[in-house]
């Protein structure tokens, strides 16, 4: 398989996070270090990080302008649509064993911004999910990513291998809509959107439903766990052909391949 980046910048990335010494042993670090190599990959990245975490993480919730949760959804949207995929999962992947790197992660690509201020209350799930819904937007991209992680019987960890990228490349396309996922905490890896499913009375059942798709949802545990299993081996595999993994992001746009997705699970 053809790789998506040049020679030279998967070598950089290797060295990066196989180097415990760069980084402290912290991949996000690594991740971020090589995102910054990258001018495409470090320019999308400074704009989201202007828009959703500049002085909004300072406290500055109050002041006119300070955060505009369109412009910061739209900028995460476009780091991922644009972004080399191999750079952007690296970062939203990485994985931490540390609570300080897990909290980096988890405020960078889905901060504070991205949902609400301090101390408002999370919605419903039945809410965000009809919002998502009536969305152009975000509707083909849940959808994509209800096809693309779906558990599949009978297969390993209820997800086919070659599924793994596809349902990586679709979680991360929801990441700016109105179901914008996050980690839950900074021990572990679990995910889901901000929301709950208190409030939803005799809808409990479907609301729960909907959540599980992301807490409960082995084909996505799966991709991720291998994502972090095969990196950044993988990348070794890319600069010698002849010894490939079978994990591979492909050259077309991650925005084509979400579009495809959608319409697939449309049929």
């Amino acid at each position: 398989m053809a790789c998506c980046l040049e020679p030279a910048l998967l070598l950089l990335l290797l060295q990066l996070l196989g180097s415990a010494s760069s980084t402290g042993g912290n991949r996000c670090v690594a991740a971020a270090e090589a995102c910054t190599a990258d001018a495409q990959c470090q320019q999308l990245r400074s704009e989201y990080v202007a828009r959703c975490l500049g002085r909004a993480a300072a406290g500055g919730w109050s002041e006119p302008g300070v955060c505009v949760r369109s412009r910061c959804r739209r900028a995460l949207r476009r780091f991922f649509a644009r972004g080399p995929p191999a750079l952007t999962h690296a970062l939203l992947f990485c994985g931490c064993e540390s609570p300080a790197c897990a909290e980096r992660r988890r405020q960078t690509f889905a901060p504070a911004c991205a949902f609400a201020g301090p101390g408002s209350a999370p919605p419903s799930c039945l809410q965000a999910r009809e919002r998502c819904e009536r969305s152009r937007l975000c509707r083909p991209r849940l959808l994509a990513f209800q096809a693309s992680c779906a558990p599949a019987p009978g297969s390993r960890d209820s997800c086919p291998e070659e599924r793994g990228p596809r349902c990586l490349l679709a979680y991360a396309g929801l990441i700016g809509t109105a179901v914008t996922p996050n980690y839950l905490d900074n021990v572990s890896s679990r995910v889901a959107p901000w929301c709950v499913c208190g409030d939803s009375g005799n809808r409990l059942e479907e609301c729960e439903a909907f959540r599980s798709l992301f807490t409960r949802n082995p084909c996505l545990d799966g991709a991720m766990t291998a994502f972090n299993t095969l990196w950044p081996s993988v990348l070794q595999d890319w600069l010698n052909p002849d010894q490939n993994t079978g994990y591979c992001f492909p050259q077309v746009s991650s925005m084509s391949i979400l579009t495809a997705l959608a319409l697939q699970a449309l049929l």
